[in-house]
């Protein structure tokens, strides 16, 4: 017989939304996925793109715990969640949420919030808060540093469930950007993924480790090289990426310990990362982001009034 689904929790980001029935026992019993996020919604239709997408499963009559968290509790988003202010202990992320209006009387929601930083350089996030309490719940004696890949890549100091501190790197919309809105463009225009890509990723993510500073001058290298060297599209998008993730990596090269630096993302992602930090004398490891999310939103409900 299957496992009924006891309560729901759901990852919606910018562009879509990932909900899991959890069972008593705690597994994944349903799922559902949406391509309604945040930023195709207006306030009202939240609870519409939830409904569809609880719908998906087949759910009890009622009442059903929905815990969210993500850009649904952003400023913009259905309701706000007011940030945690870092230093905290993410374990207080349930005490922070918010009840939106429902209208399927069957769901009581709760809204996590994200987590701001005011000292030390004003930041913020929504989401990835939730990843780190999950890792700190499945490796409750890890403290160091954390990187999460992206469009826009995290990497927080944890202690325990204590978020330190944490920095943005803009580094995959900055890839994107140059892509396709920069000079660069006429250089990236053909195949990306030839066999000079990889070469190409190297020579800059050395070059992004050994200078961080000269990143505005190095990124015309792209253009000059395809113009001087006769260097193809593949070589230039890898010598991009590469030189953009290696300039990441060197801003937080002296906070990097001995230990593995935790990496939540896309395996492809995170495996770039991973080549980087081991040029750099560091090693990575490559956490599931779906397990980590469901870990930090079952410790997050735990705490809910």
């Amino acid at each position: 017989m299957t496992e009924s689904v006891a309560w729901v929790g759901v990852d919606w980001g910018t562009s879509n939304l990932r909900a899991w029935g959890i069972g008593g026992s705690g597994a994944v019993v349903a799922r559902a996925d949406s391509d309604q996020g945040m930023g195709k919604l207006a306030r009202a239709q939240f609870p519409q793109a939830l409904g569809a997408a609880l719908g998906q499963m087949q759910l009890q009559a009622g009442p059903l715990d929905v815990v969210i968290c993500g850009m649904a509790g952003a400023r913009q988003g259905w309701i706000e969640a007011p940030y945690l202010e870092a230093p905290t202990d993410l374990r207080l992320l349930g005490q922070g949420a918010v009840s939106p209006d429902m209208p399927d009387e069957r769901f009581r929601v709760s809204i996590l919030p994200g987590v701001c930083q005011r000292q030390g350089g004003e930041n913020v996030m929504r989401g990835e808060e939730t990843q780190l309490l999950g890792l700190a719940s499945l490796n409750p004696d890890y403290a160091g540093l954390v990187c999460m890949p992206g469009t826009h890549s995290k990497w927080a100091r944890l202690d325990g469930t204590r978020i330190e501190h944490f920095s943005t790197a803009m580094t995959g919309e900055m890839f994107a950007l140059l892509k396709s809105q920069s000079v660069l463009r006429h250089s990236l225009n053909g195949p990306l993924d030839g066999p000079g890509q990889d070469e190409g990723f190297v020579a800059g993510a050395r070059d992004g480790l050994d200078n961080p500073a000269g990143l505005l001058g190095q990124l015309f290298t792209v253009r000059a090289a395809s113009l001087l060297s006769g260097q193809a599209p593949d070589w230039c998008a890898g010598y991009l990426s590469g030189l953009l993730i290696g300039t990441e990596i060197a801003a937080s090269r002296n906070e990097i310990s001995t230990d593995p630096v935790p990496l939540i993302g896309s395996d492809k992602l995170c495996a770039l990362y991973m080549r980087v930090l081991h040029m750099a004398g560091a090693s990575g490891r490559l956490v599931d982001s779906t397990e980590v999310v469901l870990a930090g939103l079952t410790a997050a409900r735990a705490s809910i009034a």
